[in-house]
């Protein structure tokens, strides 16, 4: 899946979605809730795995990104975009299965309030 955005509209909107730092993501990855998470094909979720190639994109210096990690940035910010246009939970976002899957894609939503 190729966007129709250029790399410079990709990689602004990555930097404003992705709003988890390289520690923060790395240390939620190991955790139980985000492995609680998301559709699998196998023991690992979707969102999961997503959030170990964004490990691997964020310990990657802009210009030395692949196409298919500029493919997945893109898909990142469709997800995180699509998810926040959705809306978490009346209550107890902090919790949610919501803010859990978005995590996994790099974005945690109690940071934008």
């Amino acid at each position: 899946m190729s966007s129709s955005k250029s790399r410079d509209q990709i990689w602004d909107e990555w930097r404003d979605l992705v709003n988890m730092s390289l520690k923060e993501l790395e240390e939620w990855l190991e955790t139980e809730e985000s492995k609680s998470v998301g559709d699998s094909d196998d023991d690992e979720s979707t969102g999961h795995k997503s959030g170990k190639r964004i490990v691997k994109i964020k310990r990657t210096n802009k210009g030395d990104l692949t196409d298919d990690q500029w493919d997945h940035m893109a898909t990142v910010v469709g997800y995180v975009k699509r998810h926040l246009a959705q809306g978490g939970p009346d209550d107890d976002v902090e919790h949610s299965d919501w803010r859990y899957s978005l995590m996994n894609w790099g974005h945690d939503p109690m940071k934008d309030s």
